[in-house]
């Protein structure tokens, strides 16, 4: 991915010189944010509710960490492409949905910070929560990614930037809140049900950004999409239980397998289209 000299964004909280931030505790997660948390310190074998709680009302952040060269570097990165989704999501909600785009703030963090929608540590992976409209990342997660996920490469850490910038949009144009509220009056079966739909059709946003970056930018170099799709076959629901020694349990999925994921990432990313991406009106995601 071609991204270096270029603008970065100036919707970057950077935390990490300084211990949490503004928020209340395990209690108050909800929505995407905490399916990721969850499906994450699943796959690491990690009880992150500990974590969470930590980070609580009346709890102490952690001490500020040192900030390396390479998190110097990570963090110019996220700016960079969270620059590249704001100008890309302006134009096709302006096309596509006659909607102007107001961009998200990406909170950088090193150690735990905390969120309307909780608590966030290292074990946590980055999230979306609607109730401030900010993206939450610990940079150190691309490494969790490369190393033990196996899904490294530059373009493979912007899908992920992606993928929660396009929950952002979902909110925006209030499919978020919508399904939301649903998955609260339903079974946990059905509320996984629709969790998976949520996520698919971020991954789907997500390629409508991959095509929009390259159409704008030429940012795109060969191999990229291939790394976007292997993230995406990683991080999917099978692969995360696999890889944790489980047995596949598909009524607990909330993020789809490997390769329904795939699918709409490059369903997203041929199309163009947001009308391509209604996860939600498909018989089978």
């Amino acid at each position: 991915m071609k991204w270096q000299g270029r603008r970065g964004s100036r919707n970057i909280e950077d935390r990490r010189r300084r211990a949490g931030g503004p928020g209340r505790g395990a209690a108050g997660l909800g929505g995407a944010g905490l399916l990721v948390v969850l499906v994450v310190g699943y796959f690491l074998g990690i009880d992150v509710t500990p974590l969470l709680d930590e980070v609580g009302p009346g709890a102490q952040g952690a001490p500020s960490a040192e900030v390396t060269p390479a998190d110097e570097r990570a963090g110019q990165f996220v700016s960079v492409t969270l620059a590249d989704t704001e100008e890309v999501w302006t134009a096709v909600l302006a096309a596509q949905a006659s909607t102007r785009y107001a961009p998200p703030t990406l909170v950088l963090f090193k150690g735990t910070t905390r969120s309307p929608c909780g608590g966030a540590s290292a074990a946590t992976g980055p999230f979306y929560c609607p109730a401030d409209r900010k993206a939450y990342l610990d940079t150190a997660f691309f490494t969790t990614l490369e190393r033990r996920l196996g899904a490294g490469g530059d373009f493979a850490a912007a899908y992920v930037v992606a993928h929660e910038v396009a929950h952002h949009v979902q909110n925006e144009l209030g499919i978020l809140g919508e399904a939301n509220r649903l998955r609260a009056q339903v079974s946990e079966a059905e509320s996984n049900a629709i969790s998976v739909r949520i996520e698919l059709q971020a991954d789907c946003y997500s390629g409508i950004w991959a095509r929009g970056a390259q159409a704008r930018f030429g940012s795109l170099e060969p191999g990229d999409i291939a790394e976007a799709l292997n993230a995406a076959a990683r991080i999917g629901d099978d692969a995360l239980q696999r890889g944790a020694g489980q047995a596949v349990r598909p009524d607990s999925f909330t993020h789809g397998t490997g390769a329904q994921r795939q699918s709409w990432f490059r369903r997203g990313y041929e199309s163009g289209d947001l009308t391509a991406c209604d996860t939600f009106s498909a018989r089978s995601p």
